[in-house]
This record gives C-alpha cells, sequence and structure tokens, in this order.
C-alpha cells in the first residue's frame, strides 16, 4: 500500500491508494487459485482424445459367501425341470437400492461356500465363476439322468454396491445387470459435492474374506485401463471430503472468518471514506 496525501480545504488527509503492482499480484493470485479450485473440482481434466479397450476378462467375479443366486433350469421336459426352481420361489429376505428390506428368493451360498441343490446335493460354489457353476450343474444333470439337455441360467440376486461420503445421494444400490462402472455408481448417488476430493476416492473390495482397499484418482485417465473401473459385488466407494469441507465445520474457523471478514470490511471502509 502507497500513502497519497491530498488537501482538502485547510486540512491534508492521508488517502490508503493500493499501487499497480499490487492489484496485479491480486489478480494474478485469485486467478491462479480460480483456476486450481475447477480443476480439482472436476473429472479427468488431462484427458483428451484417446481411446480405451474394455477388458472383458475381469468383468466375471468369483462367486462368494453369502452371495444369493438365482439358479433357473429348463429342459424339455418342462414338468421335470420345474423340481430344480422350487428354491427361487422361497421367500429370502433381500435389500433393496434405497436400503429397504424386499422380498429375494434363491440359493444362498452358505458360510462354507456350499449351495444346496435338489437330487446334486451340496455344491462348493465360492470361488467359482457363474460358468464355471453353470457348465458344472448342466454337466451334473446329464451324467446323473435327470434331464435331457437342460439349460441352466445363474444370476446375482444380490449384487450391489455401496457409494459413501461427500455424495449426494449416499446409499446402497442393487445393480440388476450385474455390471456397474465406478462412474456409474457415483451417478447413481447424485455425483460428488463440491466439497469431494476427486483425487482420492477410496474404494473397499473383499474377496475370499479378505479386505483389499484401492485409492484412486479421478483426475487421472488411468482409471480407464484400471481393474477397479467396473466394481464388484460388494464394494464400497467412500468418497472424502476436501479440506475446505473440513475447515468449514469447524465452529472456530467460522468464527475466526467472520472476525476476519469484519476487519477487512472496516479496513476497507477507512480506506474509501478518509
Amino acid at each position: 500500500m502507497r500513502n497519497t496525501i491530498r488537501q482538502i480545504g485547510n486540512q491534508n488527509r492521508i488517502v490508503l491508494r493500493p499501487t499497480m503492482n499490487y492489484i496485479a499480484i491480486t489478480i494474478i493470485a485469485t486467478s491462479f487459485f480460480s483456476c486450481s479450485t475447477v480443476k480439482k473440482a472436476t473429472y479427468f481434466n488431462d484427458l483428451g482424445d484417446a481411446e480405451f479397450k474394455e477388458t472383458t476378462s475381469s468383468l466375471e467375479p468369483v462367486l462368494q459367501k453369502n452371495d444369493i443366486l438365482s439358479i433357473t433350469v429348463s429342459s424339455l421336459n418342462i414338468e421335470a425341470a420345474e423340481m430344480f426352481n422350487v428354491a427361487n420361489k422361497t421367500s429370502a429376505q433381500g435389500v433393496t437400492f434405497n436400503g429397504r428390506p424386499s422380498p429375494a428368493s434363491g440359493y444362498l451360498i452358505d458360510s462354507d461356500g456350499y449351495i444346496q441343490f435338489p437330487f446334486i446335493g451340496a455344491i462348493r460354489a465360492a470361488g467359482l465363476t457363474k460358468k464355471d457353476l453353470r457348465q458344472y450343474i448342466t454337466k451334473e444333470l446329464i451324467v446323473r439322468q435327470l434331464l435331457l439337455e437342460p439349460i441352466v441360467d445363474i444370476r446375482y440376486l444380490n449384487f450391489k454396491v455401496s457409494v459413501l461420503g461427500e455424495v449426494n445421494n449416499p446409499s446402497v444400490f442393487i445393480i440388476p445387470n450385474e455390471k456397474v462402472t465406478l462412474l456409474e455408481a457415483l451417478g447413481l448417488a447424485g455425483d460428488m459435492t463440491i466439497y469431494a476430493k476427486r483425487d482420492n476416492v477410496f474404494l473397499i473390495s473383499e474377496q475370499d474374506g479378505v479386505k483389499n482397499t484401492k485409492r484412486i484418482d479421478l483426475n487421472s485417465d488411468e482409471l480407464f485401463n484400471s481393474p477397479n473401473y467396473y466394481l464388484k459385488s460388494n464394494d464400497i466407494v467412500y468418497v472424502q471430503p476436501n479440506k475446505r469441507k473440513i475447515r468449514s465445520t469447524s465452529v472456530t474457523a467460522q468464527w475466526l472468518g467472520a472476525i476476519v471478514g469484519s476487519l477487512s470490511l472496516i479496513l476497507i471502509g477507512i480506506g474509501t471514506f478518509n
């Protein structure tokens, strides 16, 4: 700041005037801060025209304990096939995308990793893919001469992902088509809030009783080639709050901001009217 003496009538008054350098520095600093803030609030800032090939090898998840499966069997003999579909009509308790309980049915993979299938008995399902289990059941039905030309279809009944933290609609979401990307899950949750850390999204996955954690940077294009691009059943996505949100929740910070703002207004008023 530079002091300037101005004569008004018979009195000399000191008027505070910012120098041009001060104004320039203020403008540059404000512009830099604004650009930095915008970058942190958007996705894939450095991504231009690009092509990413989908890797289908990681799209077929392995079955795990506590998964609930719909196993539908059809055959030329409709009446004979119907006895294998009884479990699909047995009521069980499930969870919808909004967290409310709803009727579900199917074969539950127990704590030992098995399902009990009619006329075949205990089948070790945990650790297999749906394709592996489908081929095994089909083979057993043919070998045991239980059905003629059986067709087996297997679907998840509880393929769900959870999105928590700095999103507009945190919840547990049931995925009917058993395929969802991280970006789609965030879309189901109403997208991230302005206070979300987009460069440090926390992903929790579980397989064979072991929990794995990953941190994902949504400002980088590496997500598209990452095995975490497609979520697996029971994955948990946690969006962390940024420093701005943390500071805003502090009562001390709020009072300090109010005090500093008030003092700034007072100083501006003194400099303007003197």
